[in-house]
């Protein structure tokens, strides 16, 4: 009797948090991974490296709205006053969320190529939308942290 085991499938490995700048939390990648059901087929040097990435993108995007929130005197996120109409915990749950949807983007199209059955490679064009569906919620998520709409028009 012979028994199938899977490999890949589960991270062993407890990766430490990702430091951030002290105005936005920290990113846990292990919250990452279940957020975005991501397996252990990922590194978690490559997870780490793709949320810095992110981390790094959403708080030069973000560097303004902070700068204004620090200079009315909130150090950080959570004291930052929610407005009547959203929840508690909205501007860190939006951060994460702009993360998250930034750094899963840029591992998707790293791993595009990558299938033992080249399927993905025939599905390219639907990985191509999966990585800008996550930047465009990433988007989203800053616009909202910044109080702007989702789209922006502009005349040609």
């Amino acid at each position: 009797m012979s028994s199938f085991v899977s490999t890949g499938t589960t991270s062993t490995t407890t990766a430490e948090p990702v430091t951030n700048n002290g105005f936005w939390p920290d990113i846990e990648p292990s919250e990452f991974r279940d957020t975005h059901r991501l397996d252990g087929t990922i590194t978690a040097a490559r997870i780490e490296g793709a949320l810095l990435a992110a981390m790094a993108t959403v708080n030069r995007t973000l560097r303004n709205w902070q700068a204004k929130q620090v200079d009315a005197g909130y150090a950080t996120v959570d004291a930052v006053p929610v407005p009547i109409w959203q929840a508690p915990g909205v501007f860190d749950a939006l951060y994460r969320r702009a993360v998250f949807s930034t750094a899963h983007a840029s591992l998707v199209e790293r791993y595009r190529d990558y299938d033992a059955t080249a399927s993905t490679r025939d599905r390219g064009d639907l990985n191509e939308y999966t990585g800008e569906s996550y930047r465009r919620d990433a988007a989203w998520a800053i616009s909202e942290i910044e109080g702007r709409p989702h789209s922006t028009v502009e005349l040609i």
